[in-house]
């Protein structure tokens, strides 16, 4: 039974990266025109202090570069400004200064920012950086903090967050719901949480505990429409997809025949796709918490999160 007619807003996972490379203006740019209500893309730190839009440790996958991007400069005759995608058409890895620019052209001030922050980063050092950025606009305060949330994978970045970015909102990216709860629950407006991790009976239960606390939720990444159409039954506030055009389509197609566009759509998937069993969502949990603690320790190290961390 479909209990909300709540349409999920439209942010691009990397942009619309499913038509662009993925974490570049372009890509940026292409889900601003699609219609997207955010962006969301993720950022590591340079060896020479430079904030950069990019989503995996090292340049390998989608660049021609090579190697770890804290032990690269980012300015310089072999510096990564000079790199260019592998996918075409080829662009440049943006700074997140630039995407901050992209942001604060008059046109843009409508869209929301989702800032996924890798642990792989000193949570001191990024977030520093990253407030001489934004406070360096004009109007920050009104005109662009209100419009970034952080995500934030692992409980030792919440006290640095607090302390700053404190004007950020928060969010938890994850894919359980027990550590959502256990270590996120009290320091975060948002959750965003994997497909996967709300299709199963603790997933429908999570996602009541948020309605009901006033928390959001977003969900990543929905790319099927079948997926992106269970999203909408369960009242979700946002869909982070790569194909933003195809979720604006299908939301145009639910706003003019609601109750006949979702009825072509079925949830079979949900019992015939051995993903979205429960083995399998724990086993990739169990898997991600490893990966995670693996960078910065046990979460359970930070249950009692101190109360303030020195900010200049």
């Amino acid at each position: 039974m479909v209990l909300s007619r709540h349409l999920p807003e439209c942010w691009g996972h990397r942009g619309a990266s499913a038509a662009f490379p993925e974490n570049t203006l372009a890509s940026f740019e292409a889900a601003i025109r699609d219609g997207a209500e955010g962006i969301e893309s993720d950022v590591h730190v340079s060896l020479d202090g430079v904030v950069v839009m990019f989503h995996d440790p090292a340049l390998d996958r989608t660049t021609n570069g090579t190697g770890l991007i804290r032990e690269r400069d980012w300015y310089g005759p072999d510096g990564m400004e000079r790199l260019l995608t592998v996918k075409e058409p080829q662009q440049a890895i943006p700074t997140f200064a630039e995407t901050v620019e992209l942001l604060m052209k008059p046109e843009n001030q409508n869209v929301s920012f989702n800032v996924d922050v890798k642990v792989q980063n000193d949570p001191d050092r990024l977030f520093q950086l990253m407030h001489e950025i934004i406070a360096a606009q004009p109007d920050w305060e009104t005109r662009l903090a209100p419009r970034i949330l952080l995500g934030l994978w692992h409980p030792c970045f919440v006290p640095h967050a607090k302390a700053r970015l404190p004007y950020c909102r928060r969010s938890h990216i994850g894919a359980s719901t027990d550590a959502a709860r256990k270590y996120f629950w009290d320091h975060v407006e948002v959750f965003s949480m994997s497909f996967a991790s709300l299709t199963t009976s603790d997933g429908q239960k999570f996602r009541a505990e948020c309605k009901a606390a006033g928390k959001k939720i977003m969900v990543w990444t929905v790319n099927e429409p079948e997926h992106m159409m269970e999203v909408v039954r369960w009242g979700a506030d946002v869909v982070l997809t790569d194909h933003t055009k195809r979720w604006l389509e299908l939301r145009s197609s639910l706003q003019v025949d609601y109750d006949n566009t979702l009825a072509k759509y079925s949830r079979m998937f949900l019992w015939t796709t051995w993903k979205f069993w429960y083995p399998s969502i724990e086993a990739k949990d169990r898997t991600n918490r490893l990966e995670l603690e693996a960078f910065k320790g046990p979460f359970e190290n930070f249950l009692q999160l101190p109360v303030e961390v020195a900010a200049t």
